[in-house]
């Protein structure tokens, strides 16, 4: 854990309404959310197995392949004017 992490649980201890299985969750989420691979995600989170992440965390993922998707494309659309280009 780094100082970032200490403070948050800190926070947590003397808020009624946050607890440490909150703050475990938006951490994972916003893991997930922010790009890092499931298996990362996984390993930093101490699961056994991926499954177990990607079960619990799924609701992330529609963002995720919406995101994903558009990446594809972009690459997909600037592949084909290159190869316009050439032609």
């Amino acid at each position: 854990m780094n100082q970032i992490h200490l403070d948050l649980l800190k926070t947590s201890l003397y808020n009624p309404h946050i607890n440490f299985h909150s703050l475990r969750h938006t951490y994972a989420t916003r893991l997930l959310e922010s790009g890092v691979h499931p298996k990362v995600a996984q390993e930093l989170l101490g699961h056994s197995s991926i499954q177990l992440t990607l079960d619990t965390y799924s609701h992330v993922l529609p963002d995720i392949k919406q995101a994903a998707t558009a990446k594809l494309n972009g690459t997909l659309t600037s592949s084909k004017k290159k190869l316009a280009k050439k032609a």
